[in-house]
């Protein structure tokens, strides 16, 4: 009881001082006081705030990991983690201004979805989704062809190449089920069908907490463990440019220099399966910006280089 009444009263004496502009000297109180109260979700999540405000982002991020442990449904938590991971353009405002800047003659699809990312292909260029149940809001623009497949249904009867006009692929956005063996094998079949020059988006690459970054989906909001593909491309295709760019609301992973001809990855993808499936999300909570290679979400500075000349129409 004597250390519940004191953890309250320093939880209130750090939020008046919150208040008053002074972070630094809120979070101790507020650290003390969640440690006092250690079940006490909306504890953590103060002091998770006044770290962050601080300008400590790693205990933010400790304490607001510490919080959504306690309470799934602590919103404030999960927002907080977001501010901090992710910034600037929402995903599909950068995936505009790919397709503006690269000017791709071909565009490939995996998991449509509402088809917003879709119609962002507008003609001429030669644009193919493919997804099982999409849910459209609206027509398909009349460049794109839309295939009511799985991925591994399409690669198994179709040619990619041949189905855009014996043309490569050369900007793709791999948007599927959200397990990292999936987005791998979704990866190795579309870079048989590109180019060195052209690129690959993968959604889902920057997870903002545990239990949105886990196998089994537990909240609407969730990610899956997509992120994992980031680090097999790091282990196994040294050979790649792989940068995650912090976009709302989950990062999206470009990978460039692609190889067609390399057999690494689908020669040992039993392998590589059974490496990363039981890897804990532990492996990325720490430091999880140079993991997972994250850069800023600035299009003049970072993302624009990254993707090298636009292409001469």
């Amino acid at each position: 009881m004597v250390r519940q009444v004191l953890a309250d009263a320093l939880f209130v004496m750090g939020t008046e001082i919150l208040q008053s502009g002074n972070p630094r000297r809120a979070l101790r109180y507020l650290a003390i006081a969640a440690r006092l109260a250690a079940s006490n979700a909306v504890y953590f999540g103060a002091a998770a705030l006044a770290a962050f405000k601080a300008g400590d982002k790693e205990t933010a991020v400790r304490h607001a990991e510490k919080a959504l442990q306690l309470d799934r449904n602590l919103h404030s938590a999960r927002d907080l983690l977001a501010e901090i991971f992710v910034h600037g353009e929402d995903y599909l405002a950068v995936l505009e201004r790919m397709q503006r800047h690269l000017g791709p003659r071909t565009y490939f699809e995996i998991g449509v979805a509402t088809g917003g990312s879709l119609r962002l292909a507008a003609p001429p260029t030669r644009a193919i989704g493919v997804d099982p149940r999409p849910l459209l809001e609206g027509p398909l623009p009349a460049n794109t062809t839309l295939y009511r497949l799985t991925s591994d249904e399409f690669f198994a009867r179709h040619d990619l190449r041949a189905e855009l006009g014996g043309l490569p692929v050369d900007l793709a956005f791999i948007d599927g089920l959200h397990l990292f063996e999936y987005a791998l094998r979704d990866f190795i079949n579309t870079e048989r069908y590109c180019e060195a020059g052209s690129t690959i988006v993968f959604d889902d690459c920057l997870p903002r907490d545990r239990l949105t970054a886990q196998r089994e989906r537990a909240l609407t909001f969730w990610t899956g463990d997509v992120w994992k593909v980031v680090l097999v491309l790091k282990k196994y295709r040294p050979d790649l440019g792989v940068h995650t760019i912090a976009a709302p609301p989950t990062g999206v992973c470009v990978v460039r220099n692609l190889d067609p001809r390399s057999t690494v990855l689908s020669e040992r993808l039993d392998e590589i399966i059974g490496e990363f499936m039981s890897l804990d999300y532990s492996a990325i909570a720490s430091d999880r910006a140079a993991k997972l290679n994250v850069v800023p979400n600035d299009w003049e500075t970072t993302i624009r280089p990254l993707l090298g000349s636009a292409r001469q129409l």
